[in-house]
């Protein structure tokens, strides 16, 4: 009785086939969130971003999920408390974010961030992060939206196929548009646009930036812009998010497979190591209609090493009778 069935490596086994696959980013691999929560631990204590819940935490704690961070920026540090002069109690943590960002994001020596084609600095700016557990891979560039009170932000990713590259690996423009069709319709394009794009968006890296001068013009922010004071402006960002009441966003992710072809001959795995397949005293076949026409079910296949160690099970949906006169091929498909 075979245990054992070694691969033929050049005909049996097929790696490096690589898919990409894209999915909703939100929990339950949704795409689309519609209500928005924070915890009301959070607020003028943490000052500069805020964690976003698809369930209120306060009533649903065991099954609230943190969705993505949003916040605030500011070179200066305007808009939190804590001045230069260290006089007044606070971190100034609005100019922590914007150093943050601008490590990651920016080229050496460049200190500010520009939305514009023309280099203009711009002090501060609204973010939005996504941590890599959710985001995986990255975001899928055109298929995202957010309404921010009643505009209706995307990416212009759908307009070009050499995208910048910088620091932060690929860069789109933020512009207004929607993904009512499936695809991106841009309503503006940045180079149209008066003060140029409304932010960047960094797929590889789970990042939008907005523009926060450009979001008091279109989605009234109102932001607030004090030396050295909270100015609650990540909860200004919230409430218009809550009001748009819509965030779609895909995650792109590359899968990379090996499919290992296990081939049954007909003369192979015809009997079973189960107890009841033999009677206890002479070990005669249980069934007498087995003599000499054995039948099994194959049930699932293991994968083993050299050493015959179990590395991997594959579970067939539904059993595949197996007999002398009965073959199979079953594909099994590692992902990784």
């Amino acid at each position: 009785m075979s245990v054992f069935t070694r691969f033929d490596f050049s005909n049996d086994v097929v790696e490096n086939q690589r898919v990409k696959i894209s999915s909703g980013i939100f929990s339950g691999g949704s795409g689309t969130l519609t209500s928005f929560f924070t915890a009301s631990s959070q607020g003028q204590v943490t000052g500069s971003h805020l964690s976003i819940y698809h369930q209120d935490p306060a009533t649903s704690a065991a099954t609230a999920e943190i969705q993505f961070s949003l916040g605030y920026a500011h070179f200066n540090g305007s808009g939190s408390a804590g001045n230069t002069t260290k006089l007044t109690t606070g971190g100034q943590d609005s100019k922590a974010m914007y150093r943050q960002f601008s490590n990651v994001l920016l080229p050496p020596l460049t200190e500010k961030f520009s939305f514009t084609s023309a280099p203009s600095a711009s002090d501060d700016f609204y973010f939005i992060t996504f941590n890599r557990a959710r985001m995986r891979e990255k975001i899928d560039p055109g298929n995202w939206e957010l309404k921010v009170g009643t505009t209706h932000l995307i990416d212009d990713s759908g307009a070009t196929n050499n995208p910048t590259v910088n620091e932060g690996g690929r860069v789109y423009n933020v512009v207004t548009g929607s993904l009512e069709t499936g695809t991106g319709v841009v309503n503006t394009a940045a180079t149209s646009q008066t003060g140029g794009s409304i932010g960047s968006f960094f797929p590889d890296l789970g990042i939008i930036l907005l523009n926060a001068t450009h979001m008091d013009d279109i989605a009234g922010m109102a932001t607030a812009r004090s030396a050295d004071a909270f100015d609650d402006n990540p909860k200004k960002f919230f409430n218009k998010i809550v009001t748009g009441g819509k965030f779609q966003v895909r995650r792109e992710e590359e899968i990379n497979s090996t499919n290992f072809f296990c081939r049954v001959n007909n003369k192979k795995y015809n009997f079973s190591a189960n107890p009841t397949f033999f009677t206890g005293s002479d070990g005669s076949l249980t069934n007498s209609t087995f003599f000499k026409d054995p039948k099994v079910y194959i049930t699932q296949v293991g994968l083993y090493n050299d050493d015959n160690e179990l590395l991997a099970v594959a579970k067939l949906s539904k059993p595949i009778l197996k007999s002398y006169s009965r073959e199979a091929i079953i594909k099994v498909k590692l992902d990784f």
